[in-house]
C-alpha cells in the first residue's frame, strides 16, 4: 500500500464553487442532462488550485472538480495580505488585472478572482477583468497571473539593488 500525498494529509482547504453548468445532449428519449463544475481550493497561506470535473449529478461534478483542483494546486510567493508588485495574468481572450492594495482595502473583485485570492489569502487586492468574463478563463489568467509575482528577493537579485 503506498503511503497517503502530502495533499491527502492536509485537510485544512478551503473550497470555493465557483461555477455549475448544466448541460443537455438531446438523445432518441429526450434530453439527458450533465453537470460540469470549476472550484477553486486554497489554504488561506499561499498555495490554491483550480479544478474541474464533470458527472451525471452535481455531487460527484464538485467532488471530482475538489481532487483536480488539490492535484493541480500551486505554491505563490505572497507580501503579507496582499501580493508584492501589479501584475497582468493574461488567458485566451481574458486579462485580469491586479494590484496590491493598503491594509483594509478588502478583495476587490469580481466572483471567479475573489475565490481565487481569499482562497490563497490574500486580504488586500485591487482587480479589474478586461475581454472576455468566462469564470474558467478568468480563474485561469488570474492564477496565471498570481504565479508571475516574483518575491522581493527576486526583484533584488534580477535588478542588483537593495530593497528595503
Amino acid at each position: 500500500m503506498k503511503p497517503p500525498r502530502e495533499e491527502e494529509i492536509q485537510q485544512d482547504y478551503v473550497e470555493y464553487v465557483v461555477k455549475i453548468n448544466r448541460c443537455a445532449t438531446v438523445v432518441k428519449g429526450g434530453r439527458r442532462f450533465s453537470f460540469s463544475a470549476l472550484v477553486v481550493v486554497g489554504n488561506k497561506n499561499g498555495k490554491v488550485g483550480i479544478g474541474f470535473g464533470k458527472a451525471n449529478e452535481v455531487p460527484p461534478a464538485v467532488q471530482k472538480a475538489v481532487k483536480d483542483a488539490k492535484k493541480n494546486s500551486v505554491k505563490l510567493d505572497l507580501c503579507g495580505d496582499t501580493i508584492a508588485h501589479e501584475v497582468i495574468g493574461k488567458f485566451g481572450a481574458t486579462e485580469v488585472f491586479m494590484k496590491p492594495a493598503a491594509p483594509g482595502t478588502g478583495v476587490i473583485a469580481g466572483a471567479a478572482v475573489r475565490a481565487i485570492a481569499e482562497a490563497a489569502g490574500i486580504k488586500n487586492i485591487l482587480s479589474k477583468a478586461y475581454g472576455s468574463t468566462n469564470p474558467v478563463n478568468l480563474t485561469k489568467a488570474a492564477l496565471k497571473g498570481l504565479q508571475s509575482i516574483r518575491s522581493k528577493e527576486q526583484l533584488r537579485r534580477l535588478r542588483g539593488v537593495e530593497i528595503k
